[in-house]
C-alpha cells in the first residue's frame, strides 16, 4: 500500500523524515525475466500510469542487501509458510547509484558538487531469479514485465532512473534460454 496520495505528500513526508533521521537511503531491485527470447524488467505499476522498481527505504543502519531482501519479500513474496513459495533472493551487483539533492522529484546519477547534504541516495541492485519464481502482488499494484527496448530512452513514461536501466545493464552478457 502506498503511504502518500500525491508526489507533494511524498516529498513533504520525506522532508519530515530527513529532519528526524538524516539522508534517506533506499534500495531497489532489477528483476530480469525472459519473454519471447528478450530480457524484460519486472516493474510494479500503481494506478494506470506510475511504474516503479520493487524496493524501498532502508531502516536507519540497515545493511543494503538485507534491507533489499526485506523489501522484496514485503512487496512480492507470497504470505505463506510453504518454503516452496518463499523466494530465496539472490542479490547481485549494484548497477547504479542515484542522488536526490533537494526535496524535489529529480534525481541524478551523481551528487552535484555544490550539494553538501543530499536528501536521498538510491541504489539499484541486480536480483538473480531462479528459473521459476512465485510472486504475490498487493491488490493496489500490478506486476508488469517490460522489455528493455521499451524502457530505453523512454523518460516520459518511466522517468530517468528506470529509463536508463538498459544502458546500466549493457555491461552484462545475458544468456537467453531458448525453449
Amino acid at each position: 500500500m502506498e503511504k502518500d496520495t500525491s508526489v507533494a505528500d511524498r516529498l513533504a513526508r520525506m522532508k519530515v523524515n530527513y529532519m528526524k533521521e538524516g539522508m534517506r537511503t533506499s534500495v531497489e531491485g532489477i528483476l530480469l525475466v525472459q519473454e519471447h527470447n528478450h530480457p524484460h524488467i519486472l516493474l510494479l505499476q500503481i494506478g494506470n500510469t506510475f511504474c516503479k522498481l520493487p524496493g524501498g527505504r532502508l531502516k536507519p543502519g540497515e545493511n543494503e542487501i538485507e534491507g533489499l531482501k526485506r523489501k522484496l519479500s514485503s512487496k512480492l513474496a507470497a504470505n505463506s509458510p510453504a518454503p516452496a513459495l518463499q523466494p530465496d533472493w539472490q542479490i547481485g551487483e549494484c548497477v547504479a547509484t542515484w542522488w536526490r539533492p533537494n526535496f524535489e522529484t529529480i534525481m541524478y546519477p551523481y551528487c552535484p558538487p555544490h550539494i553538501t547534504k543530499a536528501k536521498e541516495c538510491k541504489k539499484l541492485y541486480l536480483v538473480h531469479l531462479s528459473e521459476r519464481e512465485y510472486f504475490a502482488v498487493p491488490k493496489n499494484l500490478k506486476l508488469l514485465a517490460v522489455p528493455l527496448f521499451e524502457l530505453y530512452d523512454n523518460v516520459q513514461r518511466y522517468g530517468p532512473v528506470i529509463s536508463t536501466i538498459p544502458q546500466q545493464l549493457s555491461r552484462f552478457q545475458f544468456n537467453m534460454i531458448h525453449q
